[in-house]
């Protein structure tokens, strides 16, 4: 499987798994990690990885629950064509499917109701909010440039049956956004925890699942720190990384 020049070859799973990533473009960061770990799938369920970017999640999700498929729906074709070739490389393009696509249209490619769980790490920031970076990967990744978190849970809506469930990493200072966008496409908040860097911080990110026509009742999780005081992992989140990858591996 070809890896070129300007690419890295990083590891997953304490080395079960590789994938290839931009040496300088969109690399792989701790909230893809945080969201991979959070994920509950059910046996045999079809999944619908929206912004798959370089298909990390989509192939961390294959890995750990055997009898799941996964489609990648990604919108720049450079990073398609890295997550496609890392699917190759891990003998997982059998239940990994990367499809060149805007989320804004899913429904039209895939068909309404043709999924049982949805994945998003969609971005964070507004066009205006913060300096976009020059590489146009990482500034479509970071910037709703071409689509943000309501398009995403607009797709998510149309693609899940009844009861099927999303799970979502978002900034933690625009929970509110997230839930309102949430019941807005029919999805009500299930399962929630913020995540923060360490004690006495706030917020960093929000972990949330729902389910697609469920009522009313939120499950708030016991908070997860990163750091702790001597300024290195907590005893959880050296579990999560030891289950999932190497912290080298993430930007």
């Amino acid at each position: 499987m070809t890896v070129y020049d300007d690419e890295t070859l990083d590891e997953l799973l304490k080395g079960k798994l590789k994938i290839i990533q931009k040496k300088k473009g969109y690399r792989f960061s701790v909230d893809s990690i945080l969201l991979a770990h959070f994920v509950r799938l059910e046996k045999g369920d079809k999944v619908i990885d929206l912004g798959t970017g370089s298909g990390v999640l989509a192939i961390i999700l294959a890995s750990r629950f055997e009898e799941s498929s996964i489609t990648g729906l990604e919108i720049q074709e450079e990073l398609s064509d890295m997550a496609r070739r890392s699917a190759v490389l891990n003998s997982l393009d059998h239940r990994v499917g990367i499809v060149d696509g805007d989320a804004r249209r899913a429904a039209d490619i895939f068909g309404e109701r043709s999924f049982d769980a949805a994945v998003l790490n969609p971005p964070y920031r507004k066009p205006g909010a913060g300096r976009i970076s020059v590489n146009r990967q990482k500034a479509v990744a970071r910037h709703e440039i071409m689509g943000g978190l309501s398009c995403f849970l607009e797709a998510s809506s149309r693609l899940l049956r009844s009861g099927g469930r999303v799970f979502a990493i978002y900034t933690a200072s625009r929970l509110p956004e997230l839930i309102v966008s949430m019941r807005k496409h029919g999805i009500e908040p299930k399962r929630m925890r913020m995540v923060h860097s360490e004690t006495g911080s706030g917020g960093e990110f929000i972990l949330m699942e729902g389910m697609k026509g469920a009522g009313e009742e939120l499950s708030i999780l016991p908070p997860l720190f990163l750091y702790g005081r001597d300024g290195g992992y907590t005893d959880e989140a050296r579990l999560i990384f030891d289950e999932i990858c190497s912290p080298s591996s993430v930007s």
